[in-house]
């Protein structure tokens, strides 16, 4: 059992931590459980001249995980101390993969048995003393500053809540995978994706640069970052699967089964998906192929028309089998752009993890406002009627995707020989596009990176800067211009409400 200093609301974690405060709030005991965690970034180091500037310290298996919507990752999080900037947390212990999800094996959240401090969402991470060491030899531990003591009343009584929600996150798992998901997988492993009536052009040569450290232009489903509010991945049966589509301005409400929209004209396309609450700098980004049906054109069958033709309702709200409810905005789910209900990813069925059956992929919106998961229901409102669950938290009802770019190499506290040093990255501004990015290097002037080939402008962009270094220190910084001329800003602003800004930037020390 870790240590808790009970302070916000929603217990939501076994075995250890508690977990509290903004978006990302597993809702198992959102009602009544207390604890509150560390803020932790997503990116490398924290901002000053000792690493990645406005990142937040980067998790490794002992350190502190997550912050803003969902407040989950499965790749980056592992057993030790947790921490978490949303209210609520949900840290696994690997990566997720198509079968398997990292709290499928007791249904709750898995955290590891370390302590946790308390910190106001924003504030530095504090962690008490009794952390225990990270895992030697791994190049993301670091050591996290501010050492506060704990409350012994509030550590039994987050104790009791934690053995409350053990039980809880139990019961909600048999709840949601059914027959223990045997009917979930067998319906899963069935599933045949059509051959898409608009398939994907090839990614183009040169989109992906070979340079040791970039990210790869398509994002394997097992390394593809994951952010939501599930204690227990979902694993929904297909064969009974319903979406109900309905509300204001459908003139024709429908029920479609997984079938029916198996047999609707499908088309496939690569895009890019970005969380609301990546950092400056941080890993919640990913590519992948998508295979779904056009929202806009099953809108369109049903009656509803977009704001700007009349339509009455100016907000889709999608629920979830888990009780999530996320809004979109009718106008852009129906602007032309490929806004999908997704059916499978990189060729296959979606992964548990990332939404099987049926989830939502959209251009250009961070996920809170436009990737629902599980998805089961599909209304047309108003934002004015209506507010989702993260809008009731404090966070923005609109957000399209900020222009950002990071540098994946060299990684900060790099130690390159001088001479020629390839610094690259990616950048994204999803369906904007790309047009520029430069490097500088300490004080000096902005140059030019050269750009990787463009799929397209819903995808990210890689890009490589060849440096000569010189010996000493460092600071390594990068900006992106999209297509619109926009240049990325370098104001610095928190995740919420809208999404992160600033510029990315690492210190090396060339010897």
């Amino acid at each position: 059992m870790g240590l808790v200093d009970p302070a916000g609301p929603g217990l939501t974690v076994d075995r250890g931590a508690v977990a509290a405060g903004g978006p990302g709030d597993a809702t198992v005991a959102d009602a009544g459980g207390s604890g509150r965690i560390p803020q932790a970034g997503c990116g490398d180091v924290g901002a000053g001249p000792a690493g990645s500037a406005g990142s937040g310290p980067r998790v490794g298996r002992g350190a502190a995980a997550g912050g803003g919507p969902g407040d989950v990752t499965d790749a980056e999080a592992g057993t030790g101390a947790v921490g978490s900037a949303g209210s609520g947390l949900r840290v696994g212990r690997g990566a997720a993969d198509g079968d398997g999800t990292v709290a499928d094996a007791e249904g709750s959240a898995q955290v590891g048995t370390g302590a946790v401090g308390s910190a106001e969402p924003g504030l530095p991470a504090s962690v008490p003393e009794t952390v225990p060491a990270a895992d030697p030899g791994s190049e993301r531990d670091l050591p996290v500053a501010g050492v506060r003591g704990w409350d012994r009343r509030g550590f039994v009584l987050a104790a009791g809540a934690t053995a409350a929600v053990s039980v809880g996150a139990g019961l909600l798992g048999r709840a949601l995978r059914g027959a223990d998901g045997r009917d979930a997988v067998a319906s899963r492993a069935a599933a045949v994706l059509p051959r898409p009536a608009s398939p994907a052009p090839p990614v183009p040569r040169g989109a992906g640069l070979r340079i040791a450290g970039v990210s790869p232009f398509v994002t394997p489903a097992r390394d593809f970052y994951r952010v939501d509010t599930a204690l227990v991945v979902p694993k929904v049966d297909a064969t009974s699967w319903r979406l109900r589509l309905h509300g204001r301005g459908v003139a024709r409400p429908v029920v479609l089964s997984y079938d029916d929209l198996l047999r609707r004209e499908t088309v496939e396309r690569d895009i890019t998906l970005t969380c609301v609450s990546n950092e400056v700098g941080g890993p919640y980004v990913g590519n992948a192929r998508w295979i779904g049906v056009r929202l806009a054109d099953l809108l369109a069958e049903c009656g509803v028309r977009p704001p700007s033709e009349g339509g009455p309702a100016d907000q889709l709200v999608a629920r979830s089998v888990d009780g999530m409810t996320i809004g979109s905005p009718v106008e852009e789910l129906m602007d032309g752009r490929d806004a999908l209900l997704a059916l499978g990813m990189n060729g296959r069925p979606l992964p548990f993890a990332h939404g099987f059956p049926v989830r939502m992929v959209v251009p250009g919106l961070y996920g809170f406002v436009s990737a629902c998961k599980w998805i089961k229901d599909i209304e047309l409102t108003t934002f004015d009627s209506y507010d989702p669950y993260w809008v009731k938290r404090g966070w923005a009802r609109e957000a399209p995707i900020k222009t950002q770019s990071r540098i994946d190499t060299p990684k900060p506290f790099a130690r390159p020989k001088t001479g020629t040093v390839m610094v690259a990255g990616v950048a994204w501004a999803q369906h904007r596009g790309i047009d520029k990015v430069e490097i500088r290097v300490d004080d000096g002037p902005w140059q030019q990176a050269r750009l990787a080939a463009e799929d397209s402008r819903d995808t990210w962009r890689q890009w490589s800067f060849p440096w000569r270094a010189t010996k000493g220190g460092h600071t390594l910084t990068v900006r992106a211009t999209d297509r619109t001329g926009a240049v990325q800003t370098d104001r610095r602003a928190r995740t919420i409400p809208d999404g992160a800004s600033g510029w990315h930037s690492v210190v090396v020390t060339v010897e």
